[in-house]
């Protein structure tokens, strides 16, 4: 066998037009913003769940990383139409770049596990931890340069706490579409 053989097979035209679209989604879903008190939601999470769930963990995972390459090189494409290096480094930033821990966890479990119903939503779950984890991780540590009385409960207070409902709704809703839309796709 050669190693042309044994590498991963290509992305398809098909494929790489699923995965622009997915990523067109995630960023229109991140400039949705629901207000809720003094919080403010958006539908990011829900387009990273619905591209895992729909694409699989390949292609979602490609599709999460164009999205944050499209932001990263300055493209409005993060939530209040803004884009660039700063966006990332800021405090909120690390939430985004977990994202890709979510999809990379995502891929691997339904990797081994295979992709049933429960196995994909148990493996967005754990990405969704992931995310929460390292993007906390993050937040504490911009925070931890200019004001050094936040600690790691007021984090999760802001940060977490207030967000686990709502997305777990999002990871349900993704659930749920992403099942009748994977009908429609090759």
């Amino acid at each position: 066998m050669t190693s042309a053989n044994m590498a991963a097979p290509r992305l398809r035209t098909l494929d790489l037009a699923y995965i622009a679209l997915f990523s067109v989604l995630i960023a229109v879903c991140a400039w949705i913003s629901l207000p809720v008190m003094t919080i403010s939601f958006t539908l990011q999470t829900f387009a990273v769940f619905a591209a895992l769930l729909t694409l699989g963990g390949r292609r979602g995972t490609y599709a999460v990383l164009v999205y944050l390459l499209l932001g990263l090189v300055g493209l409005p494409v993060f939530s209040g139409f803004q884009g660039g290096p700063g966006v990332l480094l800021g405090a909120t930033g690390g939430y985004i770049i977990g994202f890709v821990a979510t999809a990379l966890l995502y891929w691997l479990i339904t990797a081994k596990l295979g992709t049933s119903l429960p196995v994909a939503a148990a493996a967005c779950v754990l990405g969704l931890a992931a995310c929460y984890a390292f993007g906390t991780v993050w937040f504490l540590k911009v925070f931890s340069m200019s004001d050094s009385s936040m600690d790691l409960s007021k984090a999760l207070g802001l940060c977490v706490t207030p967000f686990i409902l709502p997305d777990l709704c999002k990871l349900a809703l993704a659930v749920v579409l992403s099942q009748r839309v994977k009908k429609f796709l090759k």
